[in-house]
């Protein structure tokens, strides 16, 4: 009876043992936020100072939010009071103090925040740079224009930026929006603007916009939203995604097929409630990944509203 007793303890241990090591193999389904206050937002960006969380997005003035706990947000200053003198020289027919898509990133001890004004529908764009030593004391300074575009002159548009950082630590901007699709360009260290090439990394018919890059474990991941936004319900925003070995492409999804050749496996296409998701940041926080877009709430007279996921990568693709 002792031995009967034993080896049934001894296989019931077993079971617990291999069960435990099931599930720390197979990929846990990342967590969605549930966030509360003041979540509407468009083209949301986000970054950690200490133990705030800040989120700029698309605004008057180029709108901030900010919380103490990535989850309650509140609407904090805007960081243009009015308009700078140089925005209407690239973007005339703009509108008041209207400032787009904005990406902020530490780089070298300081804040590094690129943005857009643009003419929607046009190319007539700029991407302007501002930078602060603290995003809580708000110190920025007006670093001037990056790059811009001209409807007739430029076959890009200068929208959407994304700042991203190297493997051998040098900095690369990401843009690009319809048009002829997202680009990548190396910056100078100091001035943190364009100093090389400028390379084609994904291009689709019918929208291609809000590029952002992220390396993780030997590939460059690039992220981008396809469709159309900004119609509430009926926005037709998709998120999609391809890997590269090197930063400049080429980016292929999970068939092999390049994101120059209108490639992209689809990350996040919403769902009943939660409409057209896109203009999305991948953020690493710490040792994991989370990703903010916006999305047309349906319960909600389809207003754009801020989601946060936890990104997860299974056998060397993303998904939440």
């Amino acid at each position: 009876m002792g031995s009967i007793l034993r080896r049934k303890l001894l296989l019931r241990l077993i079971s617990v043992i291999v069960l435990v090591t099931l599930i720390s193999t197979v990929p846990v389904q990342a967590a969605f936020w549930n966030l509360t206050g003041d979540v509407g937002t468009h083209d949301p960006a986000l970054i950690k100072e200490g133990n705030l969380w800040w989120s700029p997005y698309t605004g008057k003035g180029l709108a901030m939010k900010y919380s103490t706990d990535g989850k309650t947000w509140q609407n904090g200053v805007q960081i243009f009071e009015s308009e700078l003198p140089w925005w209407r020289s690239y973007a005339p027919g703009m509108g008041s103090n209207d400032v787009w898509a904005p990406d902020i990133e530490y780089y070298n001890g300081r804040y590094y925040m690129y943005y857009c004004v643009s003419e929607f529908g046009k190319n007539n764009s700029a991407i302007g740079l501002t930078s602060c030593s603290s995003i809580l004391s708000g110190d920025w300074r007006d670093d001037g224009m990056v790059i811009s575009s001209k409807n007739g002159t430029n076959s890009y548009n200068a929208l959407d930026p994304n700042l991203v950082i190297d493997t051998n630590g040098s900095p690369w901007l990401v843009f690009g929006s319809w048009f002829d699709g997202l680009h990548i360009v190396e910056l100078n260290k100091t001035t943190m603007k364009p100093n090389g090439t400028i390379y084609s990394i994904a291009i689709k018919s019918g929208g291609i916009e809000a590029g952002s890059i992220i390396y993780k474990d030997g590939y460059y991941y690039l992220f981008a939203s396809i469709g159309v936004c900004c119609q509430g319900v009926n926005s037709t925003y998709k998120i999609i995604y391809g890997r590269s070995k090197s930063i400049t492409g080429p980016f292929v999804d999970k068939n092999g097929t390049s994101m120059t050749n209108g490639g992209g496996t689809i990350l996040d296409s919403g769902n009943s409630r939660w409409k057209g998701p896109g203009g999305q940041d991948v953020y690493k926080n710490g040792n994991n990944y989370i990703i903010a877009r916006h999305a047309y709430d349906a319960e909600n007279n389809g207003n754009p509203t801020l989601l946060i996921s936890d990104l997860y990568f299974s056998n060397g693709w993303p998904a939440y």
